[in-house]
C-alpha cells in the first residue's frame, strides 16, 4: 500500500515544479513583451517574443497609457493526470509594465 501512495505524492511533487516553472516562464514572457513594446517594436512581433518564452497556450492584454506599456500575460497548466485527477487546472499569470523610451 506504501509503493501506490508513493507515487502519488511523487506525481504531486513534480507536478507542483512544472507549476511554479509555468509561473517563471509567464513573468519571463510578460516582462520580455513590455520590454519589446516599450522599445518600440511592433505590437504582433512583441506578443510573439513573449509566446516563445511563454507555456503553450499563452494569452497576452497589452494596454498603452500615460508613457506606460502594461503586458498582462495568463496561461493554463494542466493536472497531473494519472490517477490523480482530483487535481484541477491551475492558472498562471503576471503582469509587467514598462516605461515607454522616449526616441519611439
Amino acid at each position: 500500500m506504501a509503493l501506490p501512495l508513493l507515487v502519488a505524492v511523487t506525481a504531486m511533487l513534480a507536478w507542483l515544479l512544472s507549476v511554479g516553472f509555468a509561473q517563471v516562464r509567464m513573468i519571463d514572457a510578460a516582462r520580455e513583451t513590455a520590454r519589446a513594446l516599450a522599445r518600440g517594436d511592433d505590437r504582433t512581433a512583441a506578443i510573439s517574443i513573449g509566446q516563445r518564452v511563454a507555456p503553450d497556450g499563452a494569452r497576452f492584454t497589452v494596454t498603452e497609457t500615460d508613457g506606460l506599456v502594461r503586458v498582462e500575460a495568463s496561461a493554463r497548466v494542466d493536472g497531473p493526470g494519472l490517477a490523480i485527477d482530483v487535481v484541477p487546472d491551475v492558472e498562471v499569470d503576471a503582469v509587467a509594465v514598462a516605461l515607454m523610451e522616449d526616441d519611439r
